[in-house]
């Protein structure tokens, strides 16, 4: 295996991609072999079960996503949409009928729920052993104690992105912007189980280029169309860009992009906008030695490590033995 690559030599000119597309193919092609194989021994197929309430566009398209490639790596699926005006403990009954269910391995809930139901509750009540979100308090705990568990799928899939592009994380300084309980705080544990030397930062961080700056590793993950600007990243860092935000404007268009802005003015005109991260992608490529696109980075990892989690839901429950 080749060695990793130390982040401290300077790099110039253009940042080199970080590829997601290519890892969460190479993590689907894995679990789909694992999936045969699990068949093969046990007879068993992981289910994942993903419960999505209301009509929001975009959690429609995050779960027919989840459920079409559950389908194509082997995994069965089942696809519980139901109506905005739900109660919430009529979503309760829902996830505990899913709880005691043995042909169920894996339960996702889509987020966010509407307002009158109590988002905690819901994912709280979800079985630890089957929560392939890594969101139940167990399952939180366990990442925090270093033991094996089910974890948050963004941060498992930086994760891989990094070591799969053989980013040396070990004694590296990483920076986490943003300290969200689905990417920030346990990426952070991650990173430090990996022997990286972590810093959160976020909203009421004073003087936030000074920190970021130091980052061989800087993680954005606030939600904020291009925030991290060329003075927040260290030369030669290699940034991951989490957020997906939408741009419709074309003159904040070109801004962005620059020599490429003539492609995402097109898919404005065509699709009413275009998707850029929390990362300046013109600024970044100009320091950085290594950057996620927006699309084509982080998400499809996410939807790569979810499949991991149901198939590694699967066999643990079952105490079935294989690697993966």
């Amino acid at each position: 295996m080749p060695e990793s690559i130390e982040l401290t030599k300077e790099e110039t000119g253009l940042a080199r991609t970080l590829d997601g597309a290519r890892v969460a193919e190479e993590i689907k092609r894995e679990v789909r072999e694992k999936v045969a194989l699990l068949a093969e021994r046990s007879g068993v197929r992981p289910c994942l079960a993903a419960v999505r309430v209301g009509d929001d566009p975009a959690s429609a398209v995050y779960v027919g996503n989840k459920v079409r490639t559950s389908e194509e790596l082997g995994i069965r699926s089942e696809h519980h949409a139901l109506p905005a005006e739900i109660s919430g403990e009529e979503l309760l009954a829902l996830v505990e009928s899913l709880n005691i269910r043995d042909d169920v391995d894996g339960i996702l809930v889509q987020l966010p729920l509407p307002a009158q139901i109590d988002e905690r509750q819901v994912l709280w009540a979800i079985d630890p052993a089957k929560d392939v979100d890594g969101f139940h308090p167990v399952n939180v705990g366990k990442l925090s104690l270093c033991q094996k568990t089910l974890v948050p799928c963004t941060p498992a899939g930086i994760i891989k992105l990094l070591e799969r592009n053989k980013i040396a994380i070990g004694g590296a300084y990483a920076c986490v912007v943003g300290r969200s309980h689905i990417v920030g705080r346990p990426l952070a544990q991650l990173l430090l189980q990996r022997d990286a030397t972590v810093t959160i930062c976020h909203s009421r961080t004073r003087d936030l280029a000074s920190v970021t700056r130091e980052a061989d590793i800087l993680i954005a993950a606030i939600g904020r169309t291009g925030f991290i600007r060329g003075e927040h990243i260290k030369r030669g860092a290699a940034v991951v860009d989490v957020g997906i935000n939408k741009v419709a404007d074309e003159a904040e268009a070109r801004e962005l992009f620059g020599s490429e802005a003539e492609k995402r003015i097109e898919t404005i005109r065509r699709r009413g906008y275009t998707l850029v991260g929390d990362v300046h992608p013109v600024e970044a490529d100009r320091v950085a030695a290594w950057r996620t696109p927006v699309p084509g980075g982080v998400g499809l990892l996410t939807v790569a490590m979810l499949m991991k989690n149901t198939l590694q839901a699967a066999i643990e429950r079952r105490g079935i033995e294989i690697n993966f």
